[in-house]
């Protein structure tokens, strides 16, 4: 805890919501920490994740590196500001119910990560406590106001399609890297016919060989992706309907 009773905020957090100075050593004139994390975020989406330095951001805007250092402190916390700015590109949420706004709301975050593939790059070592980071989880928390579902609850699900998502889109964009640096690239049905044998795997083995998982090109991650989110959906459906007949 801080000596005045608020609760000490992580690095980058402690900025975003007013508990940090900025510029505390002196802004630099047209310098401002909303123009840094912007251009770190221009050459993310242009050159990837690892194209982002204090030193490429500050040559971008014209300014020294060490201006940047009147504004953030490092690189490590450029990227947490990084992280909630990303949630500033995520659509609204559509639908007419909670299921229908929940899927919206999953996809939305999917087809972020599809195109801004950097940030299943970033360490994740604050919690997405932002201002815009707050400002699209609470879309999710408002689609579940009414299901019968505890606050607790809620953030929970919340946070399982935000897990789920992100673990996904992980395992893609690592597929992807893989395949453009010329890695091989395997067919998983075909691996799981080559060493499932029957009489030890039945089960695995009978799906290996009924085609229905064949996928040599990949194509299939985002039918994965839907097919996993419709059954995690179900879940949500099974205990909202519990809760109901409870109350």
């Amino acid at each position: 805890m801080e000596s005045d009773g608020q609760t000490a905020l992580p690095p980058g957090l402690d900025l975003l919501w007013g508990r940090r100075e900025r510029g505390r050593k002196g802004p630099k004139p047209g310098l401002t920490l909303e123009a840094i994390v912007e251009q770190a975020i221009a050459i993310a989406d242009a050159e990837g994740l690892s194209a982002v330095s204090m030193a490429r951001v500050a040559k971008d805007l014209g300014f020294t590196t060490m201006s940047l250092y009147r504004y953030v402190d490092n690189k490590d916390e450029l990227l947490q500001l990084m992280w909630n700015a990303s949630s500033s590109g995520a659509p609204e949420i559509e639908g007419d119910d909670w299921r229908s706004k929940l899927r919206s709301w999953a996809i939305g975050q999917w087809t972020m990560l599809e195109a801004r593939r950097w940030i299943l790059e970033l360490p994740i070592v604050t919690p997405p406590a932002g201002p815009q980071a707050l400002a699209w989880i609470e879309q999710a928390m408002a689609a579940l106001d009414g299901t019968g579902l505890s606050d607790a609850e809620s953030m929970g699900v919340v946070g399982l399609l935000s897990s789920y998502t992100l673990g996904e889109g992980r395992m893609a964009y690592d597929a992807a890297v893989a395949a453009e640096r010329g890695g091989q690239s395997y067919d998983y049905a075909a691996v799981l016919r080559a060493v499932a044998e029957e009489h030890t795997y039945p089960s695995i083995h009978r799906v290996a060989w009924s085609g229905e998982i064949d996928d040599p090109e990949g194509s299939g991650e985002e039918e994965s992706y839907l097919f996993g989110l419709e059954v995690i959906l179900d879940g949500i459906a099974a205990r909202i309907e519990r809760a109901e007949r409870s109350s």
